[in-house]
């Protein structure tokens, strides 16, 4: 009995650690300082990009892709929510 009670102990532990790396990970997918950084590297390497292949402005241009690429990190969560709400109720 004894064996078993510790055998369930470590199964709940396992459990909650489990469970705090999966709410560790979505905090960070979620989180500001991500999207941030994620904008920043897509400036970063279009412009890059622009400026090695000698288009008129890079740095300028790069400014599209990158607002592009955060507007779709903003609207993405709220067609998350719609389609589990039609996913959920079919």
């Amino acid at each position: 009995m004894e064996n078993r009670i510790k055998i369930l102990e470590s199964e709940i532990s396992d459990i909650k650690k489990r469970n705090f790396r999966v709410e560790s990970d979505k905090a960070w997918e979620i989180s500001i300082f991500r999207r941030a950084l994620l904008v920043v590297f897509t400036y970063l390497a279009i412009g890059i990009y622009l400026w090695a292949v000698n288009i008129e402005s890079p740095w300028l241009n790069a400014i599209v892709p990158a607002c592009a690429f955060m507007l779709s990190t903003l609207t993405l969560p709220m067609f998350k929510r719609v389609w589990m709400k039609w996913f959920l109720h079919r």
